[in-house]
């Protein structure tokens, strides 16, 4: 089978990047840029920003974005970009933020440069924008002709974040492997369009690798908001080999069964990778993992402050009805748990759900 491997034409990363972007924009010869920008950030470095596209004679137009990735703002900004003579869209901000420049681009047939202010999960170097309807509902993902042009993560400003974000980050970066691993295993077509390929299964396990070895660290220095060389590494494993793992190496079970959990209103307030990193931990039972690998995940989650259990997740004395909802929800169509390499059941799901959950309770 074809195999494809995506990524960002250029990632940079390191402190005080954002100093930088008006390079970075020239040397994609642009000499206007649109730039969305999350209101907290602009407060603190819009004038460095207009500061570096000055000094590298790069006009620039800053929106700052509110409310919602959606549809409308996407084309809104699009006939913005359009009417002020713009060549390049630049993304400053989180998710959402990001997601937007992204569709920008994708409509525009622009080039984009992100700048992800937070490294809680691997979507800045995806090819994909999820978009949403102007209440807040989700309304659809939608596929990206191209990765993005350049990605900038500012080490510096990243560490300043509270910390759960970075947590978060590492557990949706903690799945990584074992998805890939999965996707391998049965050969399954990745969201890049083919087969995982050895470059992006050796990205996930360098992912996973790092993730052990320094993810400790990193929370303790981000906790005191120090930009420490062990924070600059968990952040290229969830910005990075997190990003470019998932695309090209695959999702399987884990996500599969987080995208099930979102339908359970109790715990739409606990972050994607939190609930990605409990799904990790049903992946791994419905594998029936060997018992030294499922405690190694239990280990790093207790570590990370990452649920364990459905109590944790706002999901305590919830009618199994419901949790069979979710797992049926997590077998749907072509989604990622057709990616598996055996046949998986909404009740087998339910099962590890339950198994995870009886796990994570264990010496607590």
């Amino acid at each position: 089978m074809t195999q494809i491997t995506s990524s960002p034409s250029k990632y940079i990363q390191g402190g005080g990047e954002i100093r930088k972007l008006g390079f970075y924009c020239s040397q994609l010869e642009a000499q206007g840029a649109y730039a969305l920008i999350d209101p907290f950030i602009l407060s603190l470095y819009g004038e460095e920003i207009t500061q570096s596209c000055e000094r590298h004679s790069v006009r620039l137009l800053q929106h700052e974005f509110r409310g919602e990735c959606s549809l409308e703002q996407v084309h809104r900004i699009v006939a913005e970009a359009q009417a002020g003579g713009i060549d390049v869209i630049i993304g400053i901000g989180g998710g959402k933020t990001l997601d937007t420049a992204k569709a920008v681009s994708h409509f525009s047939s622009l080039p984009v440069v992100l700048v992800p202010t937070v490294a809680s999960t691997d979507a800045p170097c995806s090819a994909l924008s999820v978009l949403y309807t102007e209440d807040g509902r989700l309304d659809r993902y939608l596929p990206l002709r191209r990765s993005p042009d350049v990605v900038i993560a500012d080490v510096d400003i990243i560490a300043k974040a509270p910390p759960r974000l970075l947590a978060a980050g590492m557990g949706d970066a903690l799945s990584t492997y074992y998805e890939a691993r999965a996707c391998r295993r049965s050969g399954a077509v990745t969201q890049a369009g083919g087969s995982g390929s050895i470059a992006a299964f050796a990205l996930a396990k360098a992912c996973y690798d790092t993730l052990l070895e320094d993810g400790a660290e990193a929370l303790r220095d981000c906790r005191e908001g120090r930009s420490s060389d062990a924070v600059g590494r968990i952040v290229e494993a969830n910005i990075y080999l997190s990003g470019i793992g998932f695309e090209s190496g695959g999702l399987a079970a884990a996500h599969a069964i987080h995208n099930g959990l979102t339908l359970l209103e109790e715990c739409r307030h606990v972050l994607h990778g939190e609930k990605v990193a409990f799904a990790t931990l049903a992946q791994l039972m419905l594998e029936q993992a060997p018992p030294a690998e499922i405690d190694t995940v239990v280990d790093f989650c207790r570590m990370a402050g990452l649920p364990l259990t459905l109590s944790e997740m706002g999901l305590s004395g919830i009618p199994q009805e419901r949790l069979a909802e979710a797992a049926s929800a997590s077998c749907a169509g072509d989604g990622p748990m057709s990616c598996m390499p055996f046949t998986v059941s909404p009740q087998q799901v339910l099962e590890a759900i339950l198994a995870a959950d009886k796990r994570g309770r264990q010496g607590v």
